[in-house]
Parts: structure tokens; C-alpha cells; sequence
């Protein structure tokens, strides 16, 4: 099993000065990628202008991005991957994501009254059909095209999307419909439980999904982090300790993405919960820790 990492900045800290940074530090180590994340309502930056950019700066890393594909036209959408994906060579990795439904977001998106997950299938179909180069006859009460032909084809053939989520519905639609899964906010154990779900909703469905498909994004704390963000954990997660699921330290974070190997996972984000002050001095620590681990 091929055990790799990325690396994600703190939650909207990569701000336009810092991504150069941020991607040159990464370039000269030995980790697999980086990874960026849509967050519509935040002033983060985009992860498609990001990974743009990072793309021509460097030539080894994997691209990933977490893309809310909701509210952005489907057809647009499938260009901007496929083009993306030919400008860093075939680097670009991909999640879709539904949001995460904060206050205002699905008025910002357009997706009042409308259910997320099955905006989000009917946009992963149609973007697969023009990454494949297929006209697109397409009508529903969201999107109508007409024998509409793509307009840019990626490098990767397929180039896969993975989905994430953690409830029933989000792990059955893994396995009915993705290429794999990174999950977020579980434990080992819940990891595992979530995998061997998506197994079971692929063998149900007639499909298989790569047994290294299966990965999860992690925060972590060099020192004790702030009562505000264990306060946030335990709001998301009130069932758990959140020390359970933030590693604070060298050894912590080690034993957990150990423990979330041993349940069947080998790709992994990595990030940190508290603003970086030098990407530099981050990834030589990172790799000091973790990278040994990488196979």
C-alpha cells in the first residue's frame, strides 16, 4: 500500500503573498502534494486561481483541491479542471465537496430548497461526460444543455474525483459514484467503519474502488492549541474528545496516522490547525516527523 501525504495550509490562512512560499516549500521536500480548499463564504483564496498558480511554479507535486462544485455552471466547471489538468502536466487531484452549509451559503451558491448531494451527482455525471469528450444532451429544472460539446479535455484519462462525508448517505455515495474517499473528523476505528461501508456500497452497486483510494485530511497542533479550537472541535464532533481527533505533538500525530494505516487508509492531508508563521521551518518539521512514513 502506497502511503502518501499532502499538505493543506490552516483553514483560509494562504492568503495570495504566502502561496509561492507555501508551494516552494513543499517542491524542495519530499512530500507527495499539496492541497487546497473551497470554502465560498471565507476570504480564502480559491483553490483553482491557487493551484494555478502553484502549477507553474513547480514541476514534482501533486495538485489537490477540494472543489464545492455547487453554484458554479457545470460546463465552466469541466473546462477549468480539464485545463487546469493540462497545465500542470496531469498533477491535478480532485474532491468534491457539497460545503459546508454555514449560514448564507446555499443563498451564495443558489442552492436554497435544493438538496446538496443531488446537486452534487448531477454535476460529477455531467463533468465525467465532458472530461470523456461527450456531447452533452442534458435537462433538469438546474442545468439544460443541448448536444453541447466539451471544450477542454484533461491530461488524466479518467481524471477521478474522490467525495468525502462521513454520514450513511455521503459513504453509500462513494461507493455508488467516486473514485475514492477523503474523509475528515474521524477516528481509526470510525475510519475504518466508513471504508469497509463504501466497500460494501460499491460491491452493491456492481463497481470497485482502489483499495489505496481511501484517504482522510488531519488537523494537527505542535503545542496545546487554543480553548476556541477545541471548543469548535467538540461542536462539530461533541461524541469524541477532540484530542482524539487533533494531534497535538510529534508522537500524537505519528500514533494516529499509524493507527488510521492500520485501518485501511494510505493518503493522507495534512494541516495545520494554527496559522503558519514560515512555511520553511513548518515543512522541515512535518517531515522530521511524519515522512518516514511515506512508502
Amino acid at each position: 500500500m502506497k502511503v502518501r501525504f499532502a499538505v493543506a495550509p490552516h483553514s483560509g490562512s494562504l492568503c495570495a503573498p504566502n502561496v509561492l512560499s507555501f508551494a516552494d516549500a513543499l517542491e524542495a521536500s519530499g512530500f507527495d502534494g499539496v492541497w487546497l480548499s473551497d470554502l465560498p463564504l471565507a476570504p480564502a483564496l480559491d483553490p483553482l486561481l491557487g493551484l494555478a498558480l502553484i502549477a507553474g511554479r513547480t514541476s514534482r507535486l501533486r495538485l489537490g483541491a477540494n472543489v464545492v462544485p455547487l453554484g458554479r455552471n457545470p460546463f465552466l466547471l469541466a473546462k477549468g479542471l480539464a485545463q487546469l489538468d493540462q497545465l500542470s502536466g496531469g498533477r491535478l487531484l480532485l474532491s468534491f465537496v457539497p460545503g459546508i452549509d454555514q449560514p448564507g451559503e446555499r443563498e451564495a451558491l443558489g442552492l436554497e430548497g435544493v438538496s446538496r448531494g443531488v446537486a452534487l451527482e448531477e454535476v460529477l455525471g455531467l463533468v465525467r461526460s465532458w472530461w470523456a469528450g461527450t456531447a452533452v444532451e442534458h435537462h433538469s429544472a438546474r442545468w439544460s444543455f443541448t448536444a453541447l460539446a466539451p471544450a477542454a479535455r484533461p491530461v488524466q484519462d479518467p481524471l477521478e474525483v474522490w467525495l468525502g462525508g462521513r454520514g450513511p448517505k455521503a459513504l453509500d455515495r462513494v461507493g455508488r459514484i467516486a473514485d475514492g474517499w477523503l474523509g475528515a473528523m474521524l477516528t481509526p476505528e470510525e475510519a475504518r467503519v466508513a471504508r469497509e461501508r463504501i466497500q460494501a456500497s460499491a460491491d452493491a452497486a456492481g463497481r470497485e474502488i482502489d483499495p489505496e483510494h481511501f484517504g482522510l485530511s488531519i488537523a494537527y497542533a505542535r503545542t496545546t492549541p487554543e480553548p476556541a479550537l477545541l471548543r469548535g472541535l467538540t461542536a462539530r464532533r461533541a461524541d469524541v474528545d477532540p484530542l482524539a481527533l487533533l494531534p497535538v505533538g510529534e508522537q500524537a500525530m505519528r500514533s494516529l496516522i499509524e493507527g488510521y494505516i492500520d485501518a485501511g487508509l494510505s493518503k493522507f492531508v495534512i494541516r495545520p490547525a494554527a496559522s503558519v508563521g514560515s512555511w520553511d521551518h513548518e515543512v522541515k518539521w512535518l517531515a522530521g516527523v511524519i515522512l518516514d512514513l511515506q512508502t
